[in-house]
């Protein structure tokens, strides 16, 4: 494999060093929107609050983060996605900042809401600049190790703030994290300028899944992101449910019952990386085609599963499926979007993503409550069925 240089960093053409740097950049950037849920339950003895407005606390700021991908992705089209990302990662943390410094329960529900809107610029953005670190051959393969970065937020986050709470409160945590973050996305920003160059396409780059950056017709564009949210949504909106279903359908502790998400997002420690060598291997259409159809049946199996093993190994089995789509689908996105629009197509799509779970998540919550966890889960995997059957035709007829 060859090797070239970005700035004065000697890398290989898969792995160039700047990867670390996104890494450690998705890393801190949902360092601090990590700690929100598992630190409520401080939260809430300290305001007194009920159910509704703990729920209020958590959704104002995945409602705002969604919202903001659409705006975010068309602003790093137009100013630059370096400067997008930093607001995504200095931006979420001086609002962490002064949620840390929060005393009234109006004023932590603004800054939560602020976290979300400043946040919205690094998913649009890191995708666009780290393709152009890396050669289109590699570029599923980067984004997968990038994904890796956010998986391990996500594990650490909570286990620091548990400790870090005990001995200080649950404002700590939101203060301690903060400050490097706010340092490390300063110190990116001035990085980025020098390290990210171009890379020269080698001739293997026209391998069968790198195709032209050039303006498609929106159809196949739209399958795909139908699909895509369609899946993504149900099968985190199912997730949710599982640490309930466990309780009421097995008597799990309650205390127990959170290590079902953890056997999810475990996954995303090395599934994603899977993913992208996948789509640069096999091309992203037969890969993502591949999972959405494996995941019809995995959700399905989730509602009758005979015990809590079984019902582990679905969960971690669904974790593996969808962080493997993670790299892929931006791969699809960057492949077959104009350069100049990039960021907005990616902002699209975590828009949808992000609210389609809300949304999915309502209604399941409802039709759990009125019909039982195992028919909508049936359901919820015949909406999947139903959308991936349909766009696959589209996306297969123009690959």
């Amino acid at each position: 494999m060859g090797r070239t240089a970005i700035g004065k960093v000697k890398i290989t053409s898969a792995f160039p060093g700047v990867l670390v740097l996104f890494l450690l950049a998705h890393f801190t950037h949902h360092l601090v929107t990590a700690l929100p849920a598992p630190l409520m339950p401080l939260i809430r003895a300290e305001f007194n609050l009920n159910y509704a407005q703990a729920g209020v606390l958590l959704s104002a700021f995945q409602l705002t983060y969604g919202i903001s991908q659409l705006p975010a992705g068309w602003i790093a089209d137009r100013i630059g996605a370096r400067l997008s990302l930093t607001f995504g990662i200095s931006g979420v943390a001086l609002a962490g900042f002064a949620i840390g410094l929060s005393h009234t329960y109006v004023l932590m529900l603004v800054f939560l809401m602020l976290m979300g809107l400043l946040g919205g610029g690094y998913h649009p953005s890191s995708p666009t600049l780290i393709t152009a670190s890396v050669e289109p051959r590699n570029r599923g393969r980067a984004l997968g190790f990038h994904s890796i970065g956010g998986s391990a937020s996500f594990f650490i986050a909570p286990l620091t703030a548990a400790a870090i709470s005990a001995a200080w409160g649950w404002r700590a945590p939101f203060i301690a994290m903060s400050v490097p973050t706010i340092i490390y996305g300063i110190i990116f920003y001035l990085l980025l300028q020098r390290l990210v160059k171009p890379p020269a396409v080698s001739p293997a780059a026209t391998a069968h899944n790198i195709a032209p950056v050039t303006a498609r017709g929106k159809g196949p564009l739209v399958a795909f992101m139908t699909v895509n949210a369609v899946s993504h949504a149900v099968m985190l909106a199912v997730i949710s449910f599982i640490p309930l279903f466990a309780v009421d359908r097995f008597g799990i502790a309650k205390e127990a019952a959170g290590t079902f998400l953890s056997l999810y997002y475990g996954a995303g420690l090395w599934a994603s990386l899977l993913g992208g060598y996948l789509a640069d291997r096999f091309g992203t259409v037969p890969v993502f085609l591949t999972v959405c159809f494996l995941t019809i049946p995995a959700v399905y199996l989730l509602g009758v599963a005979p015990g809590v093993v079984i019902l582990g190994v679905i969960t971690f089995t669904l974790g593996i499926l969808a962080y493997i789509n993670m790299p892929v689908s931006e791969a699809y996105l960057v492949s077959h979007t104009v350069e100049n629009r990039r960021s907005s197509i990616l902002g699209l799509m975590y828009f949808c993503n992000i609210e389609g779970v809300m949304v999915v998540t309502l209604a399941m919550g409802y039709l759990i409550e009125k019909i039982g966890f195992n028919m909508s889960i049936a359901i919820a995997a015949g909406v999947v069925l139903i959308t991936t059957v349909t766009c696959s035709i589209w996306l297969r007829n123009h690959r």
